[in-house]
């Protein structure tokens, strides 16, 4: 991963070291816990997700069309993560800690209607229906390798535009040089925000440069269909070089700032993650390594791992963005 300011860190937990809800009855319980059992864990986890995908049927969304996506770096030959995979195998703390929580809860989520606001910074400031979004750039799919923190990955077509057609739209002021995304965060519907592990709702950000990139992509499906409510639905983004933990779900507000926001995990533990958090086999987190990843749907837990790619694979596209800065400084 890689950090713009020296102080600010954020951290992602590691679910499958996570054993059980009351664990997270504080902040300090919460970071203590995941730094013993991650192995045994981590083996229950996979099986409880396990036995979920054999035991649902899976469940037909509407279509989204979209064109195959011409940019380049946008579209890997590497083999598809299956849908089932991708939908009952992700982090969605809103729903719960354990990977195959999403996928069983997420379905109290209320993805109708929906509005997303824009404030700050901009010249256009204001609520959006998501509808109106959805008309604001070209969909496209595009099949993106996403990386974990946690070490593992997947390869997932999704479907949307770039995020600079929305920036563009606004129009940001000179002095937006960072852009925040706001999440939901609705007990009622949420059943993960009712604990206090982190400080709701989820806020991530990216430099101005960063949202600006035409890989990073505003997204409203996957897989040729819109987004399932486990997924981040209606709307999340994906920023591909970077761990997924800095992919927003479930967006409903943007904001154009100055300064360089406070995002989630910095509030809960800054000592371990950086803002920047894009892919780095060769800094490791200070509980594992990042060299390596377990690619699901390439067998089980101790099959072989594969190398990490620097900045997930797309370097040539996105290395610029980072020039002359430390790396390894700049987590």
């Amino acid at each position: 991963m890689l950090i713009r300011n020296n102080d600010d860190g954020m951290i992602h937990p590691l679910s499958s070291e996570i054993t059980s809800k009351e664990a997270y009855a504080t902040r300090r319980e919460l970071l203590r816990r995941w730094s013993a059992g991650a192995a045994a864990a981590g083996m229950a986890g996979w099986g409880q997700r396990e036995a979920f995908a054999q035991g649902g049927a899976a469940v037909k969304l509407a279509a989204l069309p979209a064109n195959q996506s011409t940019l380049q770096g946008a579209m890997t030959l590497e083999k598809l993560t299956t849908q089932k995979d991708a939908t009952t195998y992700n982090n969605f703390y809103e729903f719960g800690t354990d990977k195959s929580d999403p996928a069983r809860l997420a379905h109290t989520l209320k993805t109708t209607p929906w509005s997303i606001e824009v404030e700050g910074l901009v010249k256009k400031p204001t609520r959006f229906n998501l509808e109106d979004v959805m008309k604001w750039g070209a969909m496209q799919e595009r099949i993106y390798r996403m990386r974990c923190v946690e070490g593992w990955s997947m390869v997932i077509p999704w479907i949307g535009y770039s995020m600079s057609d929305l920036i563009k739209r606004v129009e940001p002021l000179p002095s937006a040089k960072f852009v925040e995304f706001v999440t939901q965060a609705d007990p009622q519907t949420m059943p993960g925000v009712r604990g206090g592990f982190i400080d709701w709702p989820y806020v991530e950000g990216l430099r101005m440069d960063e949202a600006m990139h035409p890989l990073t992509l505003l997204t409203f499906g996957m897989y040729g269909e819109i987004l399932p409510k486990q997924n981040g639905a209606p709307v999340r983004l994906v920023v591909p070089w970077k761990y997924g933990f800095k992919s927003g779900k479930s967006i409903v507000k943007i904001r154009f700032v100055e300064k360089m926001p406070l995002v989630s995990w910095a509030k809960a533990a800054p000592q371990e993650y950086g803002f920047y958090s894009n892919v780095n086999p060769s800094v490791d987190h200070p509980r594992w390594s990042q060299a390596s990843e377990r690619r699901i749907g390439e067998g089980g837990l101790l099959d072989k791992k594969r190398k990490t790619l620097m900045f997930n694979g797309y370097e040539a596209q996105v290395a610029s963005l980072y020039a002359g800065m430390d790396l390894v400084k700049n987590f």
